[in-house]
C-alpha cells in the first residue's frame, strides 16, 4: 500500500518537459546540431519570455540527471523558470577550445567556427522557435572540460550577448606549447593570455568548479592537480583585469570530485541557483 506522502510525491506533475529539436543545420559547422530543450512547467500556458541557459556536450543530460535536478530546484522554488538549450556536441574536440587560436596540437581548429554558430545561427534560432530573452543579463552559457573552455571563451569574448559563464572542470590547460618545448605557465596557457589581453566587462560573472580528484597531473610539482591550479590562476587573471571575487566570481572545490557527469551533476544546484536565483 502506498502511503499518503509517497503518493503526493508521485503524483505531483513535473517541473519541466522535454523537447528534441533536430532541425537547425549549422552552415559553419556543416552538419545538424541536435538540441535538447528544457522547458518549465509553465511554458504552454503563460506568454512569458524566458532566461537562458546555452549548455555544450547537451548529449550528456541523462547522465548529468538534469530533469530531476531541475524538477527538485523548481519544487523547492529555489530557482526562477528559464529554458535551457542543450546544444548535442559533433566533433568536439575540434569544435571546443579558444576561437582565437588552437592548441599546440591543434586541437580546437573549428573553435572559430563553433563561435560563428553560436552567434549567427543557434542565438537567432532559439529565439524563433522559443520564448527567450535576448537580454545578455538573462543570457548564460555554461559547460563541462573541453565544453566548459568553450563556454568561457563565448561569454568572456561577448558581453554583448552573454553575462554569467558556467565552466565544470574547466580544460584551462590549454596551451600554444608542450611541455618538452619549453612550455610556460606564465605565458603559454591560451585562455590566461586571452584574458590578459582582454577588456574588462562589467556585466559578466563567472561559476568555476573544480575537483580534487578531476585527475592526477601535477605539472609544477606544487602538490596541487593541474585542473585546480589552472583554474585558480585563471581566477587571478580575472581579478587583476578588475573582477571582484565575492561580487564577479564564485569557485567551488569538491573533495573527492571527479571528472565526470556524476560529481558535475551534484554540483549542478549550487550553480542553477546561482544563475538562476528565485526571485519571488
Amino acid at each position: 500500500m502506498t502511503t499518503p506522502l509517497l503518493a503526493s510525491v508521485q503524483d505531483r506533475p513535473p517541473a519541466v518537459s522535454v523537447r528534441y529539436d533536430d532541425t537547425l543545420y549549422s552552415v559553419p559547422l556543416n552538419r545538424t546540431v541536435h538540441l535538447d530543450i528544457i522547458v518549465p512547467a509553465d511554458y504552454e500556458t503563460s506568454n512569458a519570455i524566458y532566461p537562458v541557459l546555452y549548455l555544450n556536450d547537451g548529449q550528456d543530460l541523462a547522465r548529468l540527471r538534469m530533469t530531476d535536478v531541475l524538477d527538485s530546484l523548481y519544487q523547492k522554488k529555489a530557482i526562477q523558470p528559464f529554458v535551457l538549450v542543450a546544444i548535442h556536441a559533433g566533433d568536439r574536440i575540434q569544435e571546443y577550445g579558444t576561437a582565437a587560436q588552437a592548441d599546440y596540437m591543434h586541437r580546437g581548429s573549428k573553435a572559430a567556427l563553433y563561435t560563428d554558430f553560436v552567434l549567427k545561427e543557434l542565438l537567432p534560432f532559439v529565439k524563433n522557435h522559443y520564448r527567450v530573452s535576448t537580454d545578455p543579463a538573462k543570457s548564460v552559457f555554461a559547460g563541462f572540460s573541453l565544453g566548459g573552455l568553450s563556454a568561457f571563451d563565448l561569454v568572456f569574448h561577448h558581453p554583448d550577448r552573454f553575462s554569467r559563464a558556467g565552466v565544470f572542470s574547466g580544460s584551462f590547460w590549454w596551451r600554444s606549447k608542450s611541455t618538452e618545448a619549453g612550455y610556460r605557465d606564465e605565458t603559454d596557457r591560451i585562455m590566461h593570455d586571452l584574458v590578459r589581453k582582454g577588456v574588462y566587462s562589467p556585466t559578466l560573472k563567472f561559476w568555476f568548479e573544480t575537483g580534487t580528484n578531476d585527475e592526477a597531473s601535477d605539472r609544477n610539482n606544487n602538490g596541487v592537480i593541474d585542473s585546480i591550479d589552472d583554474t585558480l590562476d585563471l581566477i587571478s587573471e580575472l581579478v587583476k583585469k578588475g573582477y571582484q571575487r565575492e561580487r564577479d566570481i564564485r569557485y567551488v572545490e569538491i573533495i573527492g570530485g571527479e571528472h565526470n557527469q556524476k560529481t558535475w551533476s551534484k554540483i549542478m544546484p549550487d550553480f542553477l541557483t546561482w544563475a538562476f536565483p528565485f526571485n519571488g
